[in-house]
């Protein structure tokens, strides 16, 4: 039998969940490098709607306001924006690297068309808060019957 004292070591003392282990966090460490969300995937955003607007909401932390872009044409809203790499001093390296940098874009196609003059944009604590009109001409109109 090669395994000893419950299948921890082979008997020449070499663990391999240890060097399996040391193998994965070698290959997260390189692929976090060029790792970065997919444009569709992030940001992810939750949408509710009633009769006369959209709200939007996205969580993105780390990013200043002036780098976030918003832009609305009939019913397609678009975010975009950006993170600049957290820079390390000399003589440091990352021990680990999760978090991505660089730029994104999501759109988004909305139940309705926009009034893009009276878009909102919120943006506190990295949630962006959007509240988006729906353009009166797209707003259904009460049809009054006469009788005769």
């Amino acid at each position: 039998m090669l395994w000893t004292e419950g299948f921890g070591t082979f008997r020449r003392g070499i663990d391999p969940w240890t060097q399996l282990q040391r193998i994965e966090n070698e290959m997260n460490r390189v692929l976090s490098r060029y790792a970065s969300p997919s444009m569709s995937e992030f940001p992810a955003v939750n949408i509710w709607a009633n009769g006369d607007h959209a709200v939007v909401t996205t969580e993105i932390p780390g990013i200043d306001s002036d780098k976030i872009d918003i832009s609305v044409v009939g019913k397609t809203l678009v975010i975009r924006g950006g993170r600049e790499p957290e820079v390390i001093k000399e003589g440091e390296s990352y021990h680990r690297w999760e978090r991505w940098y660089g730029q994104f874009a999501k759109s988004v196609e909305l139940p309705f068309q926009i009034d893009p003059g009276k878009v909102e944009a919120k943006f506190a604590k990295g949630v962006l808060t959007i509240t988006l009109p729906r353009a009166e001409a797209d707003k259904p109109k009460k049809i009054t019957v006469k009788s005769e």
